[in-house]
C-alpha cells in the first residue's frame, strides 16, 4: 500500500505535516537537537581535558607527593564517560547533519528506536558519573571524621580547583544530554503515533 503512489517499505513512517507552522517546530526541534549534541561533544571533550591534565606536586616534609586524576576513582569513572559521550555526541551530530542534508521524510522506527536507547544510556551514565565525582569533591574539601579521611584540598588547592572546572564542565554536559534525550523520546513516541492517524486530505492508493 501507497500514498499518493510513494512506496513505503515496512518499518518506515512517512510523516506529513498540516502546515507551516509544524514545518517550523519540526526545523527548530532539529536544530536544537544538533546545538545539543554538539555541546554534549564541546562540553565532554573539555571536561576530560581538565580532569586529565590536572595534576600538582606538593613537598610535604622530605616526601614529595603528586595528586593526579587517576588517585580517585571517581575521576578515573568520569573521564571514561566524558570520552565516550563526547564521541557519541560527534558521531549523532554527524548524523543530525547528514539528515538535514537530504531531507529524507522517512523516519525509520529501529533508527529512532535506537537512538532513543543510547541517549537514554548515555544521559544516566552521565549523571551517575557526576554525581560520583560530586561526592568525592565534597569529601576531598571538608574530609570525614568518622571515617578518618582527612581533607585534600587545603594541601592540593590547584588540583582541586582545576578539577571543579572540569566536573562543572562535565555537568553541564550530562544536563544538555538529558535534554538530547528527551528530544529522541519525543521524536520517537511521535513517530509511533503516526501510524494511527491517517494523513489528512491524501488518497490512498491500493
Amino acid at each position: 500500500m501507497s500514498y499518493l503512489g510513494v512506496g513505503i517499505s515496512p518499518g518506515k513512517v512517512a510523516v506529513y505535516h498540516g502546515g507551516g507552522k509544524m514545518k517550523l517546530v519540526d526545523r527548530r526541534l532539529r536544530q536544537t537537537e544538533l546545538l545539543l549534541r554538539c555541546s554534549v561533544t564541546a562540553l565532554a571533550l573539555l571536561g576530560l581535558i581538565l580532569i586529565v591534565t590536572d595534576t600538582q606536586v606538593k613537598q610535604i616534609f622530605t616526601i614529595e607527593k603528586r595528586a593526579k586524576y587517576t588517585n580517585m576513582k571517581s575521576l578515573v569513572f568520569l573521564v571514561v564517560v566524558n570520552g565516550i559521550a563526547a564521541v557519541y555526541s560527534l558521531l549523532q551530530s554527524v548524523r543530525c547533519v547528514m539528515g538535514s542534508m537530504k531531507g529524507s521524510v522517512l523516519l525509520n522506527k529501529s533508527l529512532a528506536l535506537a537512538i532513543f536507547s543510547g541517549d537514554q544510556a548515555m544521559a544516566y551514565m552521565s549523571v551517575a558519573a557526576i554525581a560520583a565525582a560530586s561526592e568525592s569533591g565534597v569529601i576531598g574539601i571538608r574530609g570525614e571524621k568518622e571515617l578518618q579521611w582527612m581533607k585534600v584540598c587545603n594541601m592540593f588547592g590547584k588540583f582541586c580547583n582545576r578539577g571543579a572546572g572540569g566536573v562543572a564542565s562535565a555537568m553541564l554536559a550530562s544536563v544538555a544530554m538529558v535534554f538530547v534525550s528527551c528530544i529522541s523520546a519525543f521524536s520517537l513516541f511521535r513517530l509511533y503515533g503516526a501510524t494511527t492517524q491517517r494523513p489528512p486530505n491524501l488518497a490512498m492508493v491500493k
